[in-house]
């Protein structure tokens, strides 16, 4: 029987586990899922009557979803076109986010985790305290303070002698920016996002790291005591792979050393589309972590049965499934081939659907050895490249409409993705391996 988002909240907040792994296509409900979790266990205290640090609801849970993004925009700086500025829109929790990650010192490490994770050579800079003047509704010019810490200057050097370096410090020397040794540049979507998650893991970083001090008293703030859970959702949306695998094996490593005593500590729950982010989550999480005491012993600081894996499967009816699933993380492709079958089944063939196709041709060739995911299909006659890969190729394709990935398919296509996952279960024996992966 399908779920309701609200039951399978429900679900998670009873399972007795440090860390529960969710798999689920886009459009399936993850970010509405963590709405709920969020409303279930930590909702919002509606009646104004106290506002007591306790009870608001960031005290208990931590998330980062696609609402997080939200919180940041930029300032394009149209008139001098020369000093666009990432800003955060100030409310209650990027207030408290700020104003810790500032009282901690946090600044040089969430540089050193946004540069680690993109590659990028952009120096993050956060601005001091400053005041500006700007004009009320009434036109009149007042003078406003704007608080240290809301505004991200990215500067790349330029104009350095060659081969020289700048300094550790220099970055924050407004007067190499006046003497044009640095430039004020706008990062791509994709860096903004990591820089996003820079911010917020390397907040979680020092979460983890308070909470690990057993005595409250002794910890170097009170602000964490109450939290129970964080809840993740897709942090990877512009990695590429490598810096991908990086980001997931830091992000088990946090959860796996972070304090969990009989049952007693933080807790994670973590959700992605992407397949791979998954299985390296899905590997990690299925090891063991041992500490060495000073006296030679070793104490466990996680065991692999504290993890759970799910599929979070949105059905026909509106309705949820959340179904364990401790498959061998790569049989991913194979969970694919199934959604295939049963859309060509049911007559129920989208296109996304061909996404799914050219994925497992993808990872098939690769696997195979080769060069280009079009050798694997069937020649023609002649023996050249079968014509019908151009037509994967487009109706693969990203569309700018979201739209346009319900669009109705040709019966044409829909025959041909037809025969060709015949052709490729026959040719390459994907129904021997999903007998031995059952």
């Amino acid at each position: 029987m399908s779920k309701t988002l609200e039951d399978i909240a429900k679900q998670l907040n009873d399972a007795n586990k440090k860390v529960q792994l969710i798999y689920a296509f886009n459009g399936s409900g993850k970010t509405r899922l963590s709405r709920a979790f969020k409303d279930l266990v930590a909702p919002k205290n509606n009646e104004g009557e106290n506002d007591d640090e306790a009870e608001l609801p960031r005290n208990k849970l931590l998330y980062y979803s696609a609402f997080t993004e939200d919180l940041f925009y930029w300032d394009n700086d149209l008139e001098a076109d020369s000093d666009p500025k990432l800003k955060i829109q100030p409310n209650t929790f990027t207030d408290w986010l700020i104003t810790l990650l500032k009282e901690l010192g946090e600044d040089g490490n969430i540089i050193e985790n946004f540069q680690r994770y993109t590659g990028s050579n952009a120096n993050p800079v956060f601005n001091e305290e400053y005041k500006k003047k700007v004009r009320d509704f009434n036109g009149k010019e007042v003078e406003i303070t704007v608080p240290a810490f809301l505004e991200i200057t990215f500067q790349v050097a330029t104009g350095l002698p060659e081969g020289a370096q700048p300094s550790a410090d220099s970055g924050n020397d407004e007067s190499l920016v006046a003497q044009g040794q640095y430039k004020a540049i706008k990062i791509s979507k994709g860096e903004e996002s990591n820089f996003i998650w820079s911010i917020f893991f390397t907040f979680l970083q020092q979460v983890v790291f308070t909470l690990d001090e057993p005595k409250a008293e002794d910890r170097v703030t009170k602000k964490f005591n109450n939290l129970e859970y964080v809840f993740i959702d897709d942090p990877v949306s512009s990695l590429d792979d490598s810096h991908l695998i990086a980001l997931a094996v830091d992000l088990a490593g946090l959860i796996k050393r972070s304090r969990y005593v009989d049952g007693k500590g933080l807790r994670f729950v973590v959700t992605t589309h992407s397949p791979l982010f998954y299985n390296v989550l899905f590997n990690e999480l299925s090891n063991d972590l041992k500490k060495i005491n000073p006296d030679g012993t070793s104490t466990k600081l996680y065991k692999r049965d504290q993890s759970e894996k799910y599929r979070l499967q949105k059905k026909s009816d509106g309705g949820f499934e959340l179904p364990a699933s401790n498959d061998h993380p790569f049989s991913y492709h194979l969970f694919l081939l199934s959604e295939l079958r049963s859309a060509i089944s049911s007559n129920q063939i989208r296109k996304f659907h061909f996404n799914f196709l050219r994925n497992i041709l993808e990872k098939t060739a690769t696997f195979l050895g080769y060069p280009r995911w079009e050798d694997l299909l069937e020649k023609t006659a002649g023996g050249l490249p079968n014509p019908f890969a151009n037509r994967i190729l487009n109706l693969s394709s990203h569309s700018a409409h979201a739209g346009e990935e319900v669009t109705e398919i040709e019966d044409s296509d829909k025959e041909r993705l037809a025969q060709l996952v015949l052709f490729l279960s026959e040719t390459y024996r994907f129904k021997k391996q999903e007998a031995e992966n059952a």
